[in-house]
């Protein structure tokens, strides 16, 4: 890998940390990357989701005013992200690339519709309070299984879904989302750095440009209004669903 392409994959992955922050699938920018420069899929896919974590990171600092007083929260939370994520690891070392590629597109442009319309299916689920506490694990678990085997568009799903099960303003849930996120990348790292085939010269370029990304995005995040950040959200997931549904076609 010359010059040239490292320098690519640097700009990528600035960029791609920064939509992570903000709303979630910067890692398709990366994926598609690594792909035109001759990475095979697989490992491709492990090298992409190891190359996030930095960024997952960098979010959670940028946000941290967010997360005051969601500590309890989190603690219920994460376990059940992780042993998703855990089980979704397992999964990706045992299946094909072409698998989850014929997945994904519904998966992304499902969890945006959530998303758009999240107050009325709040409004049929019911309030947080009010649900079966196993509907959030139930979810949640779902959704680290998402992470650990695909990761790209986490965000989406992960913001979709605490938008149902727990009442906060949407910078506090974005915050919850970065933690979340970073969570599964921490599984993933560990769980493919162990037996994945990871690429990583790539990975040595990746994480500090997430790094980089992940905390710039982060910033500009909570700057936006509520309104104005769901927007972005929906409009991203929408666009990249529709990347994914053509790529699958192709």
């Amino acid at each position: 890998m010359d010059v040239a392409m490292l320098g690519l994959l640097a700009v990528v992955g600035v960029a791609a940390g920064g939509v992570n922050a903000v709303a979630g699938g910067g890692s398709l920018l990366m994926l598609p990357a690594l792909l035109a420069l001759g990475v095979p899929p697989i490992q491709a896919t492990v090298t992409n989701s190891i190359s996030v974590t930095g960024g997952y990171s960098a979010s959670v600092l940028g946000t941290r005013q967010d997360l005051q007083n969601q500590g309890v929260r989190l603690r219920v939370l994460a376990p059940t992200v992780v042993a998703g994520a855990i089980t979704g690891c397992v999964l990706l070392l045992h299946t094909s690339p072409g698998v989850f590629a014929k997945v994904m597109p519904l998966l992304v442009l499902a969890a945006s519709l959530l998303l758009a319309f999240q107050e009325r299916v709040v409004r049929l689920v019911g309030e947080p309070h009010g649900q079966p506490r196993w509907l959030r694990y139930v979810l949640l678990f779902g959704v680290g299984i998402y992470g650990g085997y695909f990761n790209s568009v986490l965000g989406v799903i992960l913001i979709a879904v605490l938008g149902v099960v727990v009442v906060e303003t949407m910078n506090r849930v974005v915050a919850l989302k970065n933690a979340l996120q970073l969570a599964v990348g921490v599984v993933a790292t560990t769980a493919y750095a162990l037996f994945g085939p990871v690429f990583w010269p790539a990975v040595a370029v990746l994480v500090p440009a997430t790094l980089l990304g992940g905390f710039a995005g982060a910033r500009l995040g909570r700057r936006l209004p509520a309104r104005t950040l769901r927007a972005v959200i929906v409009g991203f997931g929408v666009a990249v669903a529709g990347v994914l549904f053509v790529r699958a076609m192709s």
